[in-house]
């Protein structure tokens, strides 16, 4: 069995001193591949000559919300550019913050679009961050929901009703938002946060959701967890997330490990190709 983390920046520099022992630990406990998300042209281009140099180091390319500002037609041909990588497996890490406040959401939402329309061009996956401001009425969920249902729909028609369209990552929404999800073709992946005690909410969460639709992250260096909580994050600590999914949805970690994998895997297609290093 392995474990797939889907979300991981290795790319960052709180991995460059022991980027190699990372690995090899992540390797040690069976996660036996990472992808890793860009978040504007500069990381994308680190985490794809990272790839280059590990062979189970997968990249997505793409623009994040908080660092969209400047996305223009020169930003979405380097990333069409990059794209023709045999390692580049998604498109993301797009989406909306209403969090950070650092970017006008029209430019968000424009950036969004702009990229997703990508990704259905190159018959990619998407992987999507949503996050909401305090106290909001979840509005980042509600109009990235609603620009995907604008999406979504014509890519399904080529790609087959039953394909995964991307992953919702870092997932942090309620049973309603998972089931909009869903039928918009989407999946779910989570990390560290199910094994906090405080995070009542998500872990109430949890049982109701379809272990089926479901994948595992780090979003490391960040979001580590129990015991590690506050440290750096790194994918050898995956396996007390799977153990802390399966006690919630009651189920063994091994038939966890077997349906995620097996859902990467349908996610995110090119992880199954035999890629040169």
């Amino acid at each position: 069995m392995s474990i797939i983390d889907t979300h991981c920046h290795l790319d960052q520099p709180q991995f460059d001193e022991d980027l190699a022992a990372v690995l090899e630990r992540a390797m040690a406990v069976g996660v036996t591949k990472i992808i890793d998300p860009g978040v504007d042209l500069a990381s994308c281009r680190k985490a794809l000559d990272l790839a280059d140099r590990h062979s189970e180091v997968f990249v997505a390319i793409g623009v994040h919300p908080n660092d969209c500002a400047d996305f223009d037609g020169g930003t979405l041909a380097e990333l069409q550019e990059m794209a023709s990588h045999p390692k580049v497996a998604a498109i993301g890490e797009i989406g909306l913050d209403y969090y950070r406040e650092r970017v006008p959401h029209e430019q968000q939402r424009k950036a969004l679009r702009e990229q997703l329309d990508l990704a259905s061009e190159l018959d990619l996956p998407v992987i999507l961050h949503c996050r909401d401001a305090p106290g909001s009425d979840r509005d980042a969920y509600r109009d990235l929901l609603w620009e995907l249902a604008q999406w979504g729909p014509e890519v399904r028609k080529r790609r087959g009703p039953d394909a995964i369209l991307g992953v919702l990552h870092a997932f942090s929404g309620d049973v309603a938002t998972a089931g909009q999800a869903y039928d918009l073709g989407l999946v779910l992946s989570l990390g560290g946060p199910v094994t906090f005690a405080n995070a009542r909410g998500l872990r109430q969460v949890v049982p109701e959701l379809q272990v089926d639709r479901l994948m595992f992250e780090t979003d490391a260096p960040y979001l580590a967890p129990e015991p590690y909580r506050g440290r750096r994050n790194e994918p050898a600590y995956l396996p007390l997330v799977v153990e802390a999914l399966a006690t919630l949805c009651k189920i063994s970690p091994s038939a966890v490990e077997q349906r995620t994998c097996e859902t990467a895997h349908r996610c995110f297609g090119r992880l199954s190709q035999k890629c040169p290093r």
